[in-house]
């Protein structure tokens, strides 16, 4: 039994998030399907980490097991035939048969992308704003998270994790054009929901709804009722994955 290590990216439009659901279409779920298929034996993937329903990913990694020897370079054109054409497949590459996908990322980085101007080609991959808020003043309040490690706040309710702990490596709003401008979070680790909740809560304070010292009250609260409402998944991507190796 051998370890692979696979590349992939995905439009989320179509999913209900990257991890089987009992009544929705998911990327694993494909990915399950497609290898299974073509290596003749039941394969599993297991992801670096769990995208809702809506959110697209341009860099997943995920590992499986596989006792069939096949060429990499010939499976992963298979693939990519094979799959829908809104999944990609990157590469696969041989690891030692501890590594893992999940447990072994240092780093995760998030992309959220807003715009003032009415979208047209992306439409379906950006959040349209109304009024333009004040950048400054969320960047002000989005160093205030490099402060903190509990993210309780920012979970969605009722998950099985058992710490909401999380280090905050980046977070900053830079802007693209004139119109859009792109929030990149990186940490070791993110709660469900939790992009989409911080870049809720930073846009209230854009609209000066909320001061940045309001919004630090918030993260302290540990409350997800304090927090502001969460961003649609459609303008959230998964960009990067780092690893020790």
């Amino acid at each position: 039994m051998s370890r692979y290590f696979i590349r992939l990216a995905y439009d989320g439009t179509a999913y209900h998030g990257w991890q089987i659901q009992p009544n929705g279409n998911s990327v694993q779920e494909e990915l399950n399907k497609a290898l299974s298929l073509l290596l003749r034996e039941e394969i599993g993937v297991t992801g670096a980490g769990r995208t809702d329903a809506g959110v697209h990913a341009k860099m997943m990694v995920a590992h499986f097991d596989c006792e069939t020897q096949f060429d990499a370079v010939y499976l992963t054109d298979k693939l990519n035939r094979l799959l829908p054409p809104d999944i990609r497949i990157f590469d696969i590459k041989p690891v030692h048969e501890g590594a893992h996908a999940r447990f072994d990322a240092t780093s995760r980085t998030y992309q959220y992308f807003v715009t003032t101007a009415k979208p047209l080609y992306n439409r379906g991959y950006v959040c349209r704003l109304y009024q333009e808020p004040d950048y400054q003043l969320m960047n002000e309040a989005a160093a205030m998270l490099f402060d903190y490690e509990d993210f309780t706040s920012f979970s969605k309710l009722h998950t099985d994790v058992k710490t909401n702990n999380c280090r905050i490596m980046k977070a900053e709003w830079t802007q693209l054009d004139n119109e859009t401008w792109v929030f990149t979070i990186r940490a070791d680790r993110f709660l469900r929901n939790m992009v989409r909740a911080i870049v809720g809560t930073l846009i209230e304070v854009g609209r000066h709804k909320l001061t940045p010292e309001g919004f630090r009250r918030v993260i302290e609260q540990k409350d997800r009722c304090k927090a502001g409402s969460s961003m649609p998944g459609c303008a959230l991507f998964l960009t990067d994955i780092t690893y020790p190796y």
